[in-house]
């Protein structure tokens, strides 16, 4: 069985539209790092909905162009659902380890879906949680 890598809201948003060269350029490197290996690539709906939000809210992307970024997304990564289970995990985990309701969505999900690995710039860098999943924020060394 092949591990698992899941990539919080943030990584996408900087591939695709952020005006900060030097992150969007760190995200590309990981993704062609991240291809070249046996890694299972993973999101969850959530990360669509939110990337969703963020490109037509903030940076005024047309509808139609964020579908065809979502649309890549979807077809390069397993996207996991939210269900009842992983909010509920993600309130016990909002309690434990203190994070915001979203970032402890993306852990819950990544947790229940097995994943070993979690990048975000929004979480503790090299951080454990559960003693299972590791968070890695790809702009730090």
């Amino acid at each position: 069985m092949r591990d698992k890598v899941f990539l919080d809201t943030n990584i996408f948003v900087y591939a695709y539209t952020s005006n900060d060269k030097d992150k969007h350029n760190a995200v590309l490197e990981l993704f062609v790092k991240l291809k070249a290996t046996d890694l299972h690539l993973c999101i969850s709906s959530q990360v669509l909905n939110e990337f969703y939000a963020v490109e037509t809210i903030k940076y005024k992307v047309e509808h139609s162009e964020v579908v065809d970024y979502i649309k890549a997304m979807s077809k390069n990564f397993s996207v996991f659902g939210i269900t009842r289970d992983t909010s509920l995990y993600a309130l016990s985990l909002k309690e434990k380890y203190h994070y915001s309701w979203w970032d402890s969505l993306v852990l819950a999900s990544a947790l229940e879906n097995g994943c070993q690995i979690v990048y975000s710039e929004d979480m503790q860098h090299k951080q454990i949680i559960e003693n299972s999943l590791k968070i890695i924020n790809p702009f730090l060394k």
